[in-house]
Formats: C-alpha cells, sequence, structure tokens
C-alpha cells in the first residue's frame, strides 16, 4: 500500500487534508453557539462538530472504496450511474419520502441521516458527460448530433432540481457538463451557442421568479432599508464580519458575527467567520489553496488526455471545475462579488452529503494520476 500511495501527487493529498482539518476547525468555532438560540436548545456545543467529523470518517470511507474502483469501470457504468441519480431526484420530490428544510425539498431521510441526491448527481453528470464526449467524439462538427442528447440530459436534470427548488446546484451542473464539452473539443460556435441558451434560461428563471428577483435586488444594494433586515441580511452581516476581521483577524473563536446575527455561519456562510477569525491572511490562503488544487487537477486531466485517456482526462477536468466553480461562487457571495446563492465551500463547509460527493470526486482525481504514473512507467493501468 505505501509504495501505491507514492504513485499519485502528495501535495494535492495534503491540502485536501489541511482544507479538511481547517473546514472541522472552523464549523466547531461557527457554531459551538448555536445551542444558545432556542430552535437548537436541545443540541449540545459539540452537536455540529460531531456529526461534521462524523461524515468526513463516512467520506474517507467511500472515497477509499472509489479509489480502488480502475477507470475503466467507472466509464463502462457512468450512463447507468447517470439513470440512477435520475430516479433519485425523482424519489425525492416525492411527499413523505423527499424531506422539506427551509421550504425546499431536497434531502431523503435514511434512518437518523439524510443525504441530498443534488450532490451525487454531480458526479453522475461529469462522469456521464466524459462518457458522452468519448463516444460522440466523430460527431463534433454536428450541432444536432453532438450537442442536443447532452443538453437535453442536463436539461431534464435542471427541471428536476428547479422543482426542489436548487438552482445553486443547476448550476453548478450546468457549468461542469458545458465545461466537459467545451474541453472535450465540441465546435466553439456550438458551445457559445448551447451556452447563450443556458444564460437566457437562467434568466428567464430569475425574472419570472419574484423572490429571485428580489435577490438580485438585495445583492445590488444589501444595505437597503427594504433589504437589511430581509434578503440583504445575510450578506450585510457576511461583510460586516469579514471587515471587523481587518487584515489578521480577531483570533480563532473571536468572531462576534456567528453569536446568531449571521445565518447559516457553519454552512454557506462560513468563510465570513473565517475572514473575522483570521482576516485578510486567512481569506487569501483559503483562496490560494482552492485555485493551486483546481489548476492542479485540472494539469492531471490534460496529462491523462495526452497519454490517451480521454475519459479518465475529461473526468478528472470536469472535477476541476466543479470544485474551482462552486468554491470561488461560495467566496464571491460571502464576499458579494455574486449574488446570494446556497453553494457550500467544498471540504470546509458543515453538509454530509456534500463531503460525501466532494471526496468521492478527488479520489476518482487521485486515480486518474495513479493510472497516468503507472502509464508513464510502461506498466498497466
Amino acid at each position: 500500500m505505501k509504495s501505491e500511495v507514492k504513485r499519485f501527487d502528495q501535495t494535492l493529498l495534503w491540502v485536501i487534508i489541511a482544507l479538511l482539518m481547517w473546514g472541522i476547525v472552523m464549523v466547531y468555532s461557527a457554531s459551538i453557539a448555536l445551542p444558545d438560540n432556542p430552535k437548537f436548545a436541545k443540541y449540545a456545543p459539540t452537536h455540529f462538530l460531531m456529526r461534521h467529523t462524523m461524515w468526513i470518517v463516512i467520506a474517507i470511507a467511500m472515497s477509499l472504496i472509489a479509489f480502488r474502483i480502475p477507470l475503466n469501470m467507472w466509464e463502462k457504468n457512468a450512463p447507468l450511474l447517470f439513470i440512477i441519480s435520475l430516479l433519485l431526484l425523482v424519489v425525492v420530490l416525492i411527499p413523505g419520502i423527499g424531506k422539506v428544510v427551509y421550504g425546499a425539498r431536497r434531502w431523503i431521510a435514511v434512518g437518523p441521516l439524510s443525504f441530498q441526491p443534488s450532490e451525487m448527481v454531480k458526479i453522475a453528470i461529469l462522469l456521464y458527460a466524459a462518457n458522452y464526449m468519448v463516444r460522440k467524439m466523430e460527431d463534433k462538427e454536428n450541432f444536432l448530433r453532438a450537442v442536443w442528447p447532452m443538453a437535453l440530459a442536463v436539461g431534464v436534470v435542471g427541471v428536476l432540481l428547479l422543482a426542489e427548488p436548487d438552482m445553486g446546484g443547476f448550476m453548478v451542473i450546468a457549468v461542469i457538463a458545458m465545461g466537459i464539452l467545451f474541453l472535450g473539443g465540441v465546435n466553439a460556435r456550438m458551445f457559445f451557442l448551447i451556452a447563450t441558451i443556458l444564460l437566457l434560461v437562467f434568466a428567464a428563471i430569475i425574472y419570472t421568479s419574484e423572490w429571485r428577483r428580489e435577490r438580485i435586488f438585495a445583492y445590488l444594494n444589501p444595505w437597503d432599508e427594504k433589504y437589511a433586515l430581509g434578503k440583504g441580511y445575510q450578506l450585510s452581516h457576511s461583510l460586516i464580519a469579514i471587515g471587523r476581521g481587518g487584515v489578521f483577524g480577531v483570533g480563532l473563536g473571536g468572531s462576534v458575527e456567528k453569536l446568531h446575527w449571521l445565518p447559516e455561519a457553519h454552512t454557506d456562510f462560513l468563510l465570513a467567520v473565517i475572514g473575522e477569525e483570521f482576516g485578510l491572511m486567512g481569506v487569501l490562503a483559503v483562496i490560494g489553496m482552492f485555485f493551486w488544487m483546481a489548476q492542479r487537477i485540472l494539469e492531471i486531466g490534460r496529462q491523462s488526455i495526452v497519454l490517451g485517456d480521454v475519459f479518465s482526462g475529461l473526468a478528472a477536468q470536469g472535477v476541476g471545475l466543479w470544485i474551482g466553480f462552486q468554491s470561488f461562487f461560495n467566496i464571491g457571495v460571502n464576499l458579494g462579488a455574486v449574488p446570494t446563492k446556497g453553494l457550500t465551500l467544498p471540504l470546509m463547509s458543515y453538509g454530509g452529503s456534500a463531503m460525501v460527493a466532494n471526496l468521492i470526486a478527488l479520489a476518482i482525481v487521485m486515480r486518474v494520476d495513479m493510472e497516468n504514473r503507472r502509464k508513464m512507467q510502461g506498466g498497466r493501468s
């Protein structure tokens, strides 16, 4: 096992471990005062810490299993995994099975635990898109044959996700699918046409939804008295937290905003607590690690394509696009650079399904890297 471990990127592994460990510390820091809120009065101060740690252990166990699976097995079963993920998206919408939290039906309860099918769909869609591009290599110049079948698959996923509703998840999945189409070599005119259609679809969704329009207006001016205590509340307090942190922060555990001022401080707005307690230096460290990780994953994918394994390369690059887009979108939300959306910070925020999906996806990347190194050494993949 020791010699096998040396066959993948050790630096990437340590960056992942560093983000996981820092996330554990910050989830504890951000949630320790929640039992003072009547809503969480029955919880111990360590409740979210223990559950977060438990999910990390489960995620690591599942990622170790995923790492042992050869890439040709993922490729062979990609369509089946995609069909299963669609069925789960249907099941979660069934009353009595799907669990409603904050008005959204996104979770399926399994005993004392709940999981979010949309997180599993992210893995399924990147594997399916990579498999699809390999099968459609000869049709790259034909718009109908090359693009529309994949666009239809993404559209079906989008309809099911918007029914929950989960527009943030749909955005990530659309970016993964479009990114793989582009990296797979689809004609540029086709790519920009379908990208334009997607942008128009998102614009129409926002325009036809009053509460989504209000979110955009609140993002543009969170300090307006109309939004300061409503849809702009989270953003305004996130900005206060980051501003209060200054350059070096107020110190670990010293955040004031996490004391019932900033909602969802341990999930969507964990970076705001990092900014308050570790300051600009802490935020830059998080940005730097995610930027390096996304760039390194994309490089692993490019290397696999050069070695002749297009599926593995596109799958790895899909993970890089996913981690890169979601992390920087979450960071942008916390900094007020993009409108508020319910996307967690990968590997750090509290959330069991997201943690499992992230570590399985990264295990697939590690497997791609290991198979690349075997090929370069003249061995079998």
